[in-house]
């Protein structure tokens, strides 16, 4: 199922979590990778990905976060 562009779930890939389309390749993973200071182009070669695909996962991580509640406690 396709929850954002170019990003799908499926419970029989990757135990449900948030993969690239038609990949097995996780949102969190392509994150990952971005926060420890792969470039764009070597993300893209290491995993045979098109720049739109990076770009629909730094949108999702995006989106989500701006869902988020963060309360402060004490």
């Amino acid at each position: 199922m396709e929850i954002a562009p170019r990003i799908t779930i499926d419970e029989k890939i990757r135990f449900g979590k948030p993969v690239i389309k038609k990949t097995r390749i996780p949102v969190d993973l392509i994150l990952g990778k971005l926060a420890g200071g792969m470039t764009y182009e070597e993300v893209m070669t290491e995993y045979d990905l098109a720049k739109e695909d990076i770009l629909a996962v730094l949108d999702y991580a995006a989106k989500h976060l701006s869902d988020e509640e963060v309360r402060a406690v004490g």
